[in-house]
This record gives structure tokens, sequence and C-alpha cells, in this order.
């Protein structure tokens, strides 16, 4: 018998931060190409944006990430800064 979990780390499992991710709507030389990189990789990336381009940003992971009890797709604004939030530190193995 498999037992549930009900705490807050069931809202917000553990997330897989070297899934591939693409991070769109950013500016790449002259064009806004996607760019294809690690989960962390793109919420790095999408940190350094200036506030235009981290408003218009769409963040889109290889798979479904579970954020406080909700699966998501796609982070855009806000989603992507809770993304932020989570990231691990330089410090942080894994």
């Amino acid at each position: 018998m498999t037992e549930a979990t009900w705490g807050d780390d069931a809202k917000t499992p553990e997330i897989d931060w070297r899934m591939s991710a693409a991070l769109e709507n950013v500016p790449r030389g002259d064009a806004d190409l996607a760019e294809v990189t690690s989960l962390e990789g793109a919420v790095r990336a999408w940190t350094a944006l200036d506030p235009k381009h981290l408003n218009a940003a769409v963040l889109t992971p290889e798979r479904a990430l579970q954020i406080d009890g909700t699966s998501l797709t796609t982070f855009a604004g806000d989603g992507i800064a809770a993304l932020v939030d989570l990231l691990p530190s330089a410090n942080d193995e894994g």
C-alpha cells in the first residue's frame, strides 16, 4: 500500500532543473528566437532580461511542473518569477 502525502511538499514537489525548457519571445540577435536549454538556465536567463522582455517572455518546460498544487505547462511573467524563487542556490547540489 502506498501512503499519501498531503503536506506543502505535495503541492510543489521537487523540480528537475535539468529538464529541457524553451524561453521564447526574447531577443536573440536580430530576431526573437526561442532558446532551448535547461529549465534552470532558462529561468536564470529570464532574470537578466530588460523589463519589456521580462513581460513578453514565455517559458515552456519539457514536461508540466506542479507549483502550489497546480500543474502548469507554460509560464509567463509572475509564473516565471515564482520559479526564480524556487531556484537552487549555487551551493546546492542536484
